[in-house]
């Protein structure tokens, strides 16, 4: 074998190469898993195809609040295993196009996220729009509703709650809050998570913190939660409580027993 037959046969396949670079749509974790409760993550990755060149942004952009929800991926992982539950993870990041966004939303795909530009969204051609919600945005929600349809029909409960994070500082203004509980309907849900979270007195949790939810800034806790009839919930959780491995255990299990029936 020749040095030139060596490095080709350690070349990855164009295969394995555009799939490192279009993941799936969404990552589905224990598919059949026993628990009522079907977690999403949204803002699970910051992966980004090398042909957007980074949206024009930084590595260190890249790594924001602004790229992906710091810590939750690795949260609804630790739930998913520690529950027995199903959880929908996304393969894009939200730069791309936001998977908790309408489609109309002048924030599905953002030309500025915080004060930050993001030059390669700016001016998007209708075909390049329309190429990110069909690989990215209809996929993900499409398998979530297709599964939704099969515990339906098989008479399953269903709690749909999403997990997140946010930043201690925003804008220059400092949030007080470990964790918020975001709900529209659900209130009796969100009470219990709310009052089992509060049982522990070092922690400032609160309702409908740092956000709330409506219908121009949120899509999946609505159209697969309630708009089904289901309790649905938003998780947000600050996200230097779950930048390292120990405040990420300490959050999966704080939050398993929040989220018991």
């Amino acid at each position: 074998m020749t040095m030139c037959d060596g490095a080709a046969a350690e070349r990855p396949a164009p295969a394995a190469l555009a799939e490192a670079e279009w993941p799936a749509a969404v990552e589905v974790l224990n598919p059949g898993g026993t628990s009522p409760v079907v977690l999403v993550c949204e803002h699970a990755s910051r992966h980004m195809p090398s042909l957007y060149r980074g949206l024009g942004l930084g590595r260190e952009d890249l790594a924001r609040h602004i790229a992906w929800d710091i810590g939750a991926a690795a949260v609804t992982r630790g739930l998913s295993r520690q529950m027995d539950a199903v959880a929908y993870l996304a393969g894009y990041s939200r730069l791309l196009i936001d998977l908790n966004r309408p489609l109309d939303a002048r924030s599905s795909i953002p030309e500025r996220s915080e004060a930050t530009d993001v030059p390669g969204n700016a001016g998007l051609a209708p075909d390049e729009r329309a190429l990110r919600v069909e690989r990215m945005f209809r996929p993900f929600h499409d398998r979530i509703a297709a599964d939704l349809d099969t515990r339906e029909a098989e008479g399953r409960p269903t709690r749909i709650v999403s997990i997140h994070s946010f930043n201690p500082v925003f804008l220059g203004k400092s949030r007080p809050w470990h964790a918020g509980v975001l709900f529209d309907r659900s209130r009796a849900l969100a009470d219990v998570i709310l009052t089992r979270l509060a049982a522990d007195g070092a922690l400032f949790v609160a309702a409908n913190e740092p956000y709330v939810v409506s219908r121009e800034e949120d899509y999946a806790l609505l159209v697969h939660g309630q708009d089904r009839g289901h309790d649905a919930v938003l998780i947000e959780i600050r996200n230097d409580l779950i930048s390292d491995d120990a405040g990420i255990a300490e959050w999966i299990g704080r939050m398993s027993e929040a989220l018991q029936p």
